[in-house]
């Protein structure tokens, strides 16, 4: 089953990032998965799943945009990198 979630905003939003609808509602949806695992509310699994990435891929770019994996201790790294994790996900 597919969520939608709909969000109203004016044209000048629109214009100002120079944007259309379809590529704002993937930088909302980046930007919500991003702060919702940030604040620890959805897992490294989900979030890669919801953005349609490798969970490897969605953690190097979390990583890079300063959010803090765990408790960044090598067990912690390797438990979200391991490789047979991403199957399951």
């Amino acid at each position: 089953m597919r969520n939608i979630v709909e969000i109203e905003c004016p044209p000048e939003l629109m214009i100002g990032l120079h944007s259309n609808s379809e590529q704002f509602a993937e930088r909302v949806k980046r930007e919500a998965a991003l702060n919702l695992f940030h604040e620890g509310a959805i897992s490294s699994g989900v979030t890669a799943q919801w953005l349609g990435v490798p969970r490897r891929h969605f953690l190097l770019d979390a990583m890079r945009l300063g959010a803090t994996l765990l408790d960044n201790s090598d067990d912690d790294f390797r438990r979200e990198t391991d490789i047979h994790n991403e199957h399951h996900q």
